[in-house]
């Protein structure tokens, strides 16, 4: 009987443990809260001080502050490490706010956050300015992108839809007004179509018309076509639907000029047109041609895209580009075109050449972070935008039909604007299966 208490504390240690281990892997945001937030906390607290020093992230003290330590305290004068303004904890990791001292800069944090990562035993260390001489260090306690669910509370809105989860455990929006057209790369089975889905899914729920442009037949986007303004499924509708889009655009420049303003957002809400988002899947079909006599119409249709890029940002029309590879060698008018999509999501790729195409030029830092993204992991991409930063990012698992379901659900929303009227794509109408009849001869088994 002395040996039961033993017995149940022992079993109660090793279920707690097991429990632990257990939610480790199946509940991440549990195990983090109860057992790997402290234990971190604690490790950052007693630690800051000597890591920052052994990372190179000292600077010698002021000049006063070195007579008062030597003359009023009496020690020695060692180099100080930022000053560490408030420490915040949340579901995913550790925020903390650093104050620089004068003679360091974020650059410098960010060159050691590979180190720092694997000092105080976190996923990841990103680094962010939030304010001149103040940076945040965004430590993350567990794999967000391994299993990717987007908060309740990021909801599209205005022109801001949430698409993806970035490492450090924010939430990546594809902002319209912020970033008016981007570029999404990949190659086969990498998780780039999920993207387009997601960016549909959110686009639905939106007040926006959706222009679709797949050359590959519509097998992409045919199916959402409750949801879509216009559909070109070949290259020749394609041209014809981009010299409408062109056309509009000069409508709207002419009624900007109208009301003397310089953007479609000054307008008054009731004259102001629908903003319209177009989405072309595969780019690289408007480019290749088979023969001499395609290529002029081929000039033709890239040259209005290039136009479309360069000023469409002002009366609210915003290019979606996908691919999987997008470089000069399609033909002419590519580099112009690529040179205008700030925004840039590369997913895995096949060859490095076509990582640099779509980061090299704003992030070359983050060309390295792709060629880095394995197979197994469809949705892991890196996106980057024209001030530099680029993050690690990872679309949620979506299906096509629970897109298609929302494009349904939806489906009330979208405008009917008579220039796309002729583009409409129409609806599909399911073909019951042909009948099985029976064959006009029974066969007869051979005898012997």
């Amino acid at each position: 009987m002395t040996d039961l208490p033993l017995w149940v504390e022992t079993s109660g240690a090793l279920a707690g443990a097991g429990g632990l281990g257990y939610a480790k892997v199946r509940a991440p945001r549990a195990w983090w809260s109860l057992v790997g937030l402290p234990v971190t906390w604690g490790r950052f607290t007693f630690s800051y001080a000597s890591t920052m020093d052994v990372c190179g992230l000292t600077v010698q003290p002021s000049s006063l502050r070195i007579f008062v330590t030597r003359t009023v305290a009496r020690r020695e004068v060692r180099p100080v490490p930022p000053k560490v303004r408030r420490v915040r904890g949340t579901s995913t990791g550790l925020r903390v706010i650093l104050r620089l001292p004068p003679g360091m800069e974020p650059a410098d944090i960010s060159a050691a956050s590979e180190r720092l990562r694997h000092a105080w035993g976190v996923r990841s260390v990103t680094v962010t300015e939030s304010k001149p001489g103040f940076v945040e260090l965004r430590m993350t306690g567990y794999d967000v992108l391994r299993r990717v669910r987007l908060p309740r509370s990021a909801r599209p809105q205005g022109l801001v839809v949430p698409v993806a989860l970035r490492e450090d455990g924010t939430v990546f929006a594809r902002d319209y007004r912020a970033v008016p057209h981007s570029l999404t790369l990949g190659a086969n089975q990498s998780g780039k179509s999920m993207y387009q889905r997601s960016l549909i899914k959110g686009l639905a729920a939106l007040p926006v018309a959706l222009v679709g442009i797949d050359c590959k037949r519509g097998v992409e986007q045919s199916r959402y076509g409750p949801r879509l303004s216009a559909l070109a499924t070949d290259r020749d509708s394609a041209g014809l639907l981009v010299d409408a889009l062109v056309n509009e655009m000069e409508e709207r420049f002419e009624l900007l000029a109208l009301h003397g303003v310089s953007d479609v957002w000054e307008l008054p809400e009731k004259p102001r047109p629908v903003p319209l988002v177009v989405l072309i899947d595969e780019v690289a079909e408007l480019f290749l041609v088979t023969s001499r006599n395609d290529e002029a119409a081929r000039d033709h249709t890239v040259m209005q895209l290039v136009r479309l890029a360069q000023m469409s940002r002002a009366v609210g029309i915003y290019l979606e580009v996908c691919g999987q590879r997008f470089g000069s060698e399609l033909g002419k008018g590519a580099t112009a075109l690529r040179a205008q999509l700030t925004g840039r999501v590369v997913h895995r790729v096949n060859d490095k050449q076509t990582a640099e195409m779509g980061l090299g030029d704003i992030a070359p830092d983050a060309v390295a972070a792709v060629t880095r993204i394995p197979p197994d992991r469809p949705g892991l991409a890196v996106a980057g935008d024209a001030s530099g930063s680029w993050s690690r990012i990872r679309t949620p698992h979506l299906t096509p039909a629970q897109a298609v379901a929302v494009c349904e659900e939806f489906a009330h929303l979208t405008p009917d604007l008579p220039f796309l009227a002729p583009f409409r794509p129409v609806s599909r109408i399911s073909v019951p299966p042909m009948p099985t009849t029976p064959p006009l001869v029974s066969a007869q088994p051979l005898g012997d």
